[in-house]
């Protein structure tokens, strides 16, 4: 049976309880398809539904793309467009996202004989979205269609512009809408307040996967007239490289259709066919098939770091090459720009915690400071973020005393809806955003306001948010189950990320053996059960807290269960397993 502090009757050395996902006790042993079915039970998962998620498809998965508002109407309008081969724009975000969205639609117009144009706004100096001096020059060069990606849902003002030039504009975004909706021809956002149910379930989209569903029926529309009578008809399924790096990026919920993009993805970026996104895995230097966390941690940052402190088009033009010098000497560029990106990062987020003091006991950190570099406020947002355990909204105030400001949400507190309502009550010039991420742009003088209506609207969110923190555990092992089987059996229920959290074990009793500080105050530890099986762990960042302390200064007799998550350890050719340790508990 499980030791009863797993089940949060006692506490841990870093004080939060450890509890089970889902109704199991955590002890699967090594039964593979045991285990697989109880990371799935405990991510939500039906139990009548469990063969679908085990080895999630786009068949199982994938929606009728009509079920969404105004897609018909944006895929007939694109199909003329199409036909006609009138000029199209592909007005896109700065951001992952926005740049596998804006690409993917590229790739596929080429694909059915358009020549489409792209338009990425820089971030200093047009901000996010779509401006109406922006899309009212792309008409006046000819444009007689704009698709605009991961942005445009509040584009009010620029889409009356775009209307009075005589150009259509097809908006495709997830971000949050209001109840009115921006003068486009077509609004295609599962995130309509107006949306049917059964489209409004998918509100986890990315973009990016907004925009496949397009291309779906794009497709589908071309094909009902005939067109691919005359030409080969496209395989969307080989664009899925792009949707899985833009939902990654993006910190999408892996659940639902998101997972079966994500699983198909990575097998399509594999057999590398994009050369671009080819070049960039040279760049990050990756010598294998690429993970969820190659997505999100190597590639993703990359991408971004053209629209944060480079040139914004940067990450399209890579995406779209066809030419593979072109594709090396923008992978090696933006290799560069990450690298600066991580320096002005470290200096704002040094900055933005010495400000975090004052911020007493509120619910949202809202920090801001003159000369804050705009294009890292996000990442600087999400470090605060994940330090405090609170929403965090970083601005950047510019000499007029102008903020722009970005911010990243917990579980459980709708940040976008609240900068919505924001907006809506006079405190912000701009603003939106989705649950988990946000913007805004706040006028001089505005910013304390600001700081109060958050705190007053989210406070309860985020305090049952904190109070709901815990240890989660997904599986109880002996010292000697800590090895590549269990490794193999765990990435079975992935792809992990958002929404859908890698699995955490917790393996004991054991005795410390050695234990060290390695690196920058990182732990290393080995462990050995009463059988003698030894578990190597790591426990990153942690020397210097009462973990570290703990584990130090355990006498080897003493026994503790340890928890974090298994990886696999290939160092020097030999294949192993050890544990990010993120806990500890004496076992007796």
């Amino acid at each position: 049976m499980s030791p009863s502090f797993v089940c949060g009757v006692s506490r841990s050395i870093l004080g939060q309880p450890w509890r089970w996902r889902g109704a199991g006790d955590g002890d699967a042993g090594f039964q593979p398809d045991a285990l697989v079915d109880q990371l799935l039970l405990g991510r939500g998962v039906p139990r009548d539904d469990l063969e679908r998620h085990r080895r999630p498809t786009l068949r199982a998965f994938m929606p009728d793309p009509s079920g969404f508002r105004d897609m018909d109407k944006a895929a007939e309008r694109l199909a003329d467009a199409v036909e006609a081969r009138e000029p199209v724009t592909i007005f896109g975000d700065y951001d992952v996202d926005g740049a596998t969205s804006a690409a993917l639609l590229v790739r596929l117009l080429r694909q059915v004989g358009s020549d489409p144009g792209t338009y990425i706004p820089d971030r200093l100096m047009e901000g996010y979205g779509p401006s109406g001096e922006a899309l009212v020059r792309i008409a006046q060069g000819g444009a007689r269609l704009i698709v605009t990606v991961d942005c445009g849902a509040q584009a009010f003002e620029a889409l009356d512009m775009a209307k009075a030039a005589g150009v259509d504009v097809i908006v495709i975004d997830h971000h949050k809408c209001a109840s009115r909706l921006p003068a486009g021809l077509a609004i295609v956002n599962p995130n309509r307040l107006d949306e049917e149910a059964g489209a409004a379930a998918h509100g986890h989209l990315a973009a990016v996967g907004v925009a496949f569903l397009l291309g779906a029926a794009l497709l589908r529309t071309l094909r009902g007239r005939g067109f691919f009578a005359r030409r080969d008809e496209p395989k969307l399924i080989e664009l899925l490289d792009l949707v899985a790096l833009g939902t990654v990026a993006d910190v999408a919920q892996l659940k639902g259709l998101n997972r079966a993009f994500v699983t198909q993805g990575l097998k399509v970026m594999a057999q590398r066919r994009n050369i671009g996104l080819a070049a960039l895995a040279d760049a990050a230097r990756l010598t294998r098939a690429p993970t969820c966390t190659d997505l999100g941690f190597a590639l993703g940052p990359r991408i971004n770091a053209g629209g944060r402190v480079g040139k914004s088009d940067l990450g399209v033009r890579l995406l779209v090459t066809e030419d593979p010098a072109e594709a090396e000497a923008i992978a090696a560029e933006l290799d560069r720009l990450n690298e600066e990106r991580r320096a002005i990062e470290a200096l704002v987020c040094e900055a933005a915690e010495g400000l975090c003091a004052a911020q007493g006991n509120r619910a949202v950190v809202t920090v801001a400071a003159l000369g804050w570099h705009p294009g890292v406020i996000g990442i600087v947002a999400g470090r605060l973020k994940e330090r405090l355990h609170k929403p965090a909204i970083v601005i950047a105030l510019d000499e007029d005393g102008v903020g722009k400001g970005s911010g990243r949400s917990i579980s459980g507190v709708d940040l976008g809806a609240a900068v919505l309502a924001a907006k809506d009550s006079g405190l912000l010039v701009a603003g939106g955003g989705h649950a988990m991420a946000a913007g805004l742009t706040v006028a001089p003088g505005r910013i304390e306001a600001l700081a109060e209506f958050l705190d007053a609207r989210l406070a309860e969110d985020v305090a049952r948010s904190r109070d709901d923190r815990a240890l989660t555990l997904d599986a109880l092992v002996a010292p000697r189950g800590v090895c590549p089987d269990l490794c193999d059996a765990l990435d079975s229920g992935g792809p992990y990320g958002a929404g859908w959290p890698a699995p955490r074990i917790a393996a004991g009793p054991v005795g410390i053996v050695k234990a060290d500080i390695v690196g920058n105050g990182h732990l290393r530890l080995i462990a050995a059960g009463d059988d003698g099986r030894r578990i190597k762990a790591i426990a990153f960042r942690m020397a210097d807290t009462p973990l570290g302390e703990a584990i130090l200064a355990a006498p080897p007799h003493r026994k503790l269960w340890l928890a974090g998550r298994v990886r696999r350890d290939e160092y020097g050719g030999n294949v192993a397993a050890e544990l990010h340790l993120e806990d500890a508990a004496w076992a007796d």
